[in-house]
């Protein structure tokens, strides 16, 4: 399994919270491109509840780590 920032802004828009199955059944309506599909049916399904892509992919950038000042 591989993220990098085009495939998980993929989801973005996702219904958070969510299971994997939903969040594959969101990848799979919204036309997502395979590899995010692929990547969702990767994670373990244990059942768990996934709050924000943070939980899928830990070093997904946030607000914070761009480096640009909002004033300008």
């Amino acid at each position: 399994m591989y993220w990098t920032l085009e495939l998980a802004s993929k989801l973005e828009d996702a219904p958070w919270s969510a299971n994997k199955d939903e969040l594959i059944d969101f990848a799979v309506r919204s036309g997502a491109p395979m590899e995010v599909i692929e990547n969702l049916q990767e994670l373990e399904d244990d059942g768990e509840i996934y709050e924000c892509i943070e939980d899928i992919w830990p070093d997904y950038p946030s607000k914070d780590d761009f480096l640009y000042y909002e004033d300008e």
